[in-house]
């Protein structure tokens, strides 16, 4: 059960994350600077084989009507994919990505919209950049400098997400939850060092526990996900802010897994989680706005 009971000795045993300052990141060409408080960050699925379905946009103007809709709700920054990490999605090739990636990132760049391309390749990743993509969503181990050095020449952000394999789409299992934590915070240890040291300033860390994909829907990933969502403040000792994806469960709301994210949201601003990644960005947004008025 999550009580103060629970919350309470982990808040105490980490007392030093939980107050470590992060930094801030600006984005001059967007005019958007992202404070040590809570974000979100929209999402738009450019595949069809994407399991959110109320997420998807067929096409340039779908995208872009979607993208339009989440900042006027409330979402400071767009993220775009172009393949989902679903099990049984297509593998798309880097050609196959940039084509449908690259008209919707000019759209909404376009429009002022930050936005944010979802890749684990570097050859997408820099020609998002080139297209005005302001960051790039990382959901793979990429070693390749030129990628981070790309980033820093466009003074652009990364999502830098753990992945247990290779990529988000890899079958690797987890890490069972008592050593989760540690072995995360090995493998941005060790990537911090290589990407702070191309010039990259603006970065989020992002646990990845979106990506506990051989567990299957059900009480044992609720748990898993739960856990390390409660915990993330912790990454917060690493300097940066912390961002967090809102996972849903149907097997455990049902008709009304719409509103899943809003209750997983309450438990990522439990654990000050910066920027909340978000299919239902008009569902999520009161819980930010109830933490501003509670704050003032």
């Amino acid at each position: 059960m999550i009580d103060p009971h629970v919350l309470l000795p982990l808040w105490e045993a980490h007392r030093d994350a939980l107050s470590h300052p992060v930094r801030t990141l600006e984005f001059p060409r967007f005019g958007r600077t992202f404070e040590d408080r809570p974000y979100q960050l929209g999402v738009v699925n450019l595949s069809r084989d994407s399991s959110y379905r109320e997420s998807i946009a067929h096409d340039v103007e779908a995208a872009r009507y979607r993208a339009r809709r989440m900042t006027l709700e409330g979402a400071a920054m767009v993220d775009v994919g172009a393949e989902s990490t679903g099990e049984r999605a297509d593998l798309l090739d880097t050609g196959a990505q940039t084509a449908t990636l690259l008209p919707v990132i000019r759209a909404l760049v376009d429009d002022d919209i930050l936005v944010s391309a979802e890749t684990y390749h570097t050859d997408v990743a820099i020609a998002a950049l080139e297209s005005g993509a302001g960051v790039i969503n990382l959901t793979g181990r990429v070693d390749d400098v030129e990628l981070y050095e790309a980033i820093a020449r466009h003074d652009a952000g990364l999502i830098l997400c753990y992945t247990p394999g290779e990529t988000a789409r890899s079958a690797d299992d987890v890490p069972s939850a008592d050593v989760m934590i540690d072995e995360q915070m090995a493998y941005f240890r060790e990537r911090l060092a290589m990407i702070e040291a191309a010039g990259v300033e603006r970065i989020w860390i992002d646990p990845g526990f979106g990506f506990a994909l051989n567990l299957s829907d059900g009480p044992e990933r609720i748990r898993y996900q739960t856990d390390n969502v409660l915990q993330s403040f912790r990454f917060r000792s690493l300097g940066w802010p912390v961002c967090v994806t809102m996972a849903s469960s149907v097997y455990l709301f049902h008709d009304e897994v719409r509103s899943a994210e809003t209750g997983m949201a309450a438990l990522a601003l439990l654990a000050k989680a910066n920027l909340l990644r978000s299919h239902e960005v008009a569902r999520v947004q009161p819980m930010l706005d109830l933490l501003d008025i509670c704050g003032d």
